[in-house]
């Protein structure tokens, strides 16, 4: 069933955030980790915009997902492509939202299913730790593989994290979405 998913705006600044009482489910991941296609895929609307170059989101985009709570898709970290002035910019956007925002339930990491966990999601996942708010790990492509590569892969992921919300999906087969839309509902967003 599609979802009603409303674009409320794009923002840098803080002062610049939408305001509203809803919670708010921030996704975060590699540039090239597919955040646009999941984000396609679980709100079954073509809203965030999937480009073949890494990179092109820029800015902290706000999505009102079924009058319920808001979807907030972050640029996507490890694009070597930036400047050195333009990644500064980058961290502050993203810590300053991170660290400053009430309205934060949880976090989900979008990585692909075929990476292995690193220190750039090792750190997230401390920061968020820090911070106080959970981390759900999303594997996208897991269509890339067998079901058995699959649920190897899941599993040292798991592992390595010390996580255990780790969510296979397929933008392309449409599979594992809803898992992360019920978890995401029932743990950080229902009262």
């Amino acid at each position: 069933m599609p979802k009603t998913i409303q674009f409320i705006k794009s923002a840098v600044l803080e002062k610049d955030f939408p305001v509203h009482r809803k919670a708010e489910v921030a996704i975060a991941g590699r540039s090239n980790a597919g955040k646009s296609s999941f984000i396609n895929a679980l709100t079954k609307n073509k809203i965030a915009k999937v480009s073949s170059t890494p990179g092109k989101t820029r800015l902290l985009n706000f999505f009102d997902l079924d009058q319920s709570y808001v979807l907030v898709d972050m640029p996507g970290y490890g694009f070597a492509a930036r400047s050195g002035d333009e990644m500064r910019e980058w961290h502050r956007m993203i810590e300053t939202y991170l660290m400053n925002r009430e309205n934060l339930r949880g976090l989900v990491l979008v990585m692909d299913i075929r990476r292995a966990w690193t220190q750039d999601e090792e750190l997230l996942k401390e920061f968020s730790e820090r911070r106080g708010f959970p981390l759900a790990v999303v594997l996208t492509k897991a269509d890339k593989m067998s079901r058995s590569q699959m649920l190897q892969a899941t599993a040292k992921i798991k592992k390595t994290s010390g996580l255990s919300a780790v969510f296979p999906v397929s933008s392309l087969k449409k599979e594992g979405q809803d898992a992360v839309e019920e978890y995401i509902y029932e743990n950080w967003v229902k009262e």
